[in-house]
């Protein structure tokens, strides 16, 4: 698995690992963390390897014998990819075509790429389902994703790859550290009486807790492989959707805070948080619950839990 030491991909692998497979790990702990994968590193089923995918080195004959890559490996910063464009270009495109490149010359024919919500820019469908079109993403953070998901289209036509592409909702709890929560939290540790809100708090978005997200990827991976498809993409999100406003509401509850003042600071003119911010997003998740999946938590729940957990009111560190 690459990206396995960051918030996802460490769930992920510890899951795995629980179930008695056999992991390896490539991250290069640039927005990972060996602290993420406590739980597996002590396991004889575990190993991991500091490398960086953007270059070519040792780390390819890794691929050597695997059965499956989980490409997990990324830049999740939005935000910075409409500051520095060319850092999600190479840790996200280049890096997918290293990724790709490993895995065609080791013969690694099965794969699980991490994509994203963001591919659909402003989808003018709510729920937005699989087979929207036309695809315009509007940040470069999405259009790589994007870049991405074609390349792993081609080389699933091109040299009988069989790829399994996960557009993912908002994914919140244990781990995160980057995203509209953590950023709340440490704003109001340093002033409990005004909170910064980026956009104008209208902004709408659906939110996955991770333990709904890796048990939705693993079902979908059992079924993926099943199949005879040479490629599938699904949605992996919630049923509904919350406001960020709404998010610093419950924030603020589970700080224990009042009269908390609102500062809105919209970056465009239609009140987005920053420029290439897609500004409401639900993804339509009717095929993932036709395979039986349904998630366990809703956004509201799935937010509360996880500030929770951030402010160490509720401990829930892996997924069982």
């Amino acid at each position: 698995m690459t990206g396995g030491a960051g918030f996802i991909g460490s769930h992920i692998v510890d899951s795995l690992i629980r179930k008695g497979f056999e992991v390896v790990v490539i991250d290069n702990l640039s927005s990972g963390s060996l602290e993420n994968l406590r739980y597996s590193l002590g396991s004889k089923n575990f190993r991991f390897v500091k490398a960086d995918l953007k270059y070519w080195g040792d780390w390819v004959r890794e691929f050597k014998g695997s059965d499956i890559v989980m490409h997990y490996a990324a830049n999740p910063e939005v935000r910075v990819s409409s500051i520095e464009p060319r850092i999600h270009f190479n840790e996200n495109l280049v890096a997918t075509f290293n990724v790709l490149e490993a895995s065609r010359l080791n013969d690694v024919k099965l794969h699980v790429f991490a994509s994203t919500s963001t591919v659909y820019g402003d989808a003018k469908v709510l729920p937005t389902p699989e087979d929207y079109h036309p695809l315009e993403p509007i940040s470069v953070y999405g259009s790589v994703k994007l870049a991405s998901e074609y390349l792993y289209i081609t080389y699933s036509k091109l040299y009988g790859f069989r790829s399994l592409i996960l557009r993912y909702a908002n994914i919140i709890g244990p781990r995160s550290g980057h995203g509209v929560i953590v950023d709340f939290i440490r704003k109001l540790r340093t002033n409990p009486y005004e909170l910064e809100i980026l956009g104008d708090g209208s902004q709408k978005k659906s939110y996955l807790y991770v333990c709904d997200a890796v048990d939705a990827t693993l079902h979908l991976l059992g079924i993926f492989m099943k199949s005879a498809k040479d490629y599938d993409i699904y949605n992996v999100g919630n049923n509904d959707w919350i406001t960020v406003r709404e998010i610093a509401d419950i924030v603020v509850e589970e700080m224990g805070l009042r009269n908390v003042k609102y500062k809105f600071v919209p970056k465009t003119p239609d009140g987005r948080g920053w420029p290439g911010d897609v500004k409401f997003m639900l993804l339509d998740i009717s095929k993932l619950k036709a395979t039986g999946w349904s998630p366990k938590l809703s956004s509201r729940e799935a937010v509360r839990k996880t500030v929770r957990h951030l402010l160490g009111k509720e401990v829930c560190e892996t997924c069982l």
